[in-house]
């Protein structure tokens, strides 16, 4: 953990936090608008504060976190997340979306068997036939 009246890369922060796997997917979902710094869009070098709020979309899940703690350093989970407080709301939508996904593909049908290499023939064939 650094010193809180240094800044810290929006893309180092996110990477350190573990929010993404490398900075180069944390920059480039800085630059599709995936991520909010203080209700605005932010560019990846734009320096970040203690106190700061982002709102972090990955797929269909939004991380709605306040920065705590300052680190360029990407170290164990334990230590990422004491970087950053979740929002209550935020805790409360992901685990209700996580449910419905659970129901989702617990009810929906499921195959009894992989296909073998004529079922996948047939598969091929006829989405080849509907495009």
């Amino acid at each position: 953990m650094s010193d809180s009246s240094e800044k810290v890369r929006l893309d180092k922060w996110l990477w350190a936090a573990r929010f993404f796997k490398t900075r180069a997917l944390a920059h480039e979902a800085i630059n599709g608008g995936h991520v909010h710094l203080n209700g605005h869009r932010a560019k990846p070098a734009r320096g970040l504060n203690v106190g700061d709020s982002l709102s972090i979309r990955k797929g269909e899940v939004e991380y709605l976190v306040e920065v705590l703690e300052l680190s360029a350093r990407r170290g164990p989970a334990r230590e990422a997340v004491l970087l950053y407080k979740e929002s209550d709301e935020s805790i409360k939508a992901r685990e209700e979306y996580a449910e419905q996904r659970r129901l989702l593909a617990a009810s929906g049908p499921s195959p009894q068997k992989r296909p073998d290499k004529r079922d996948r023939r047939r598969i091929i064939r006829f989405t080849n036939r509907n495009r």
